[in-house]
């Protein structure tokens, strides 16, 4: 099959990914669901475009990347706060932009935030693997983390740029508060960790990536001694590892683990812009 556009990636940057909406429905089997960090983000930046919100794009972490597009077509970036060039020209973030063919696309490194998403008209096309595109870091599903050099097919347009000047995004908040619903195994811990998780304030680890946010702060300790038999995992897990530091579960996490899981965040979506040294506040509907 011939496709009409390719992506040449002519800088990957430091983790340059492909990411639809994920796999979502094959835990049973021991496959998370993975996919955007912040799926609302790419869903806009398609709808921008004219894809199916469902459809492939790039995430790119911190230090950008530039593309070149073989053929003329319309791409939108949302996210961090990054310089954008087309060509020899300044682009926006939240809009559509037109692009002829052969145009260097280079998006900067992020001045606020981590992670940005580049919708390109008609969706990147690789093969998907049960029935995502998405890439997954730690079980190895899907493509591999773009390489300078890479070539990526991309599908046919099936409807119009968005009629939009420009969608302004919310910006990275420099302090998270994150609800979290103790349990499953909240009674392995002390009253004071309780306490002490939702109570202290913990700043989010440089080791941090799409599996989990590591988090610093006050230790957790435990009540309950011993080890716990593996048991599932999911998405906002917050899992204490015996340095009582709490880490947060994201797309890409395990899918099962045998440390105990303290609580379970809601909506981890505002940690995909979260800076390391970033703080992070737990709250519950018990405090």
């Amino acid at each position: 099959m011939t496709h009409i556009t390719e992506i040449e990636v002519l800088r990957a940057g430091a983790l340059t990914t492909v990411q639809d909406l994920g796999r979502p429905g094959w835990a049973h089997l021991g496959v998370p669901r993975s996919g955007a960090l912040d799926p609302t983000a790419l869903r806009l930046a398609n709808r921008l475009v004219g894809n199916p919100e469902e459809a492939a794009g790039l995430e790119i972490t911190l230090t950008g990347c530039a593309v070149r597009l073989t053929r003329a077509t319309t791409v939108a970036i949302i996210g961090a706060e990054v310089a954008v060039r087309a060509g020899e020209r300044p682009g926006d973030t939240g809009r559509p932009l037109s692009l002829p063919a052969g145009t260097v696309l280079t998006i900067g490194p992020a001045r606020r935030g981590v992670r940005s998403w580049l919708a390109v008209a008609g969706g990147i096309d690789v093969p998907a693997v049960l029935g995502s595109r998405a890439t997954d870091t730690l079980s190895g599903l899907g493509p591999a983390p773009l390489r300078d050099g890479d070539r990526l097919p991309v599908g046919v347009p099936l409807g119009e740029p968005a009629p939009v000047d420009v969608t302004v995004g919310p910006a990275p908040a420099p302090e998270l508060h994150l609800t979290v619903r103790l349990g499953p195994r909240d009674d392995w811990f002390t009253p004071a960790a309780v306490d002490r998780l939702l109570g202290t304030a913990y700043t989010v680890s440089p080791v941090s990536n799409r599996v989990g946010a590591r988090l610093a702060g006050a230790p957790l300790p435990r009540a309950v001694a011993g080890e716990l038999p593996s048991e599932g995992i999911v998405l906002g897990a917050v899992q204490v590892p015996p340095d009582g530091q709490p880490l947060i579960f994201l797309a890409d996490h395990p899918t099962t683990g045998g440390y105990p899981v303290i609580g379970v965040v809601t909506d981890v979506t505002p940690l995909a812009q979260a800076r390391p040294g970033t703080t992070v506040r737990f709250h519950g509907p018990q405090r």
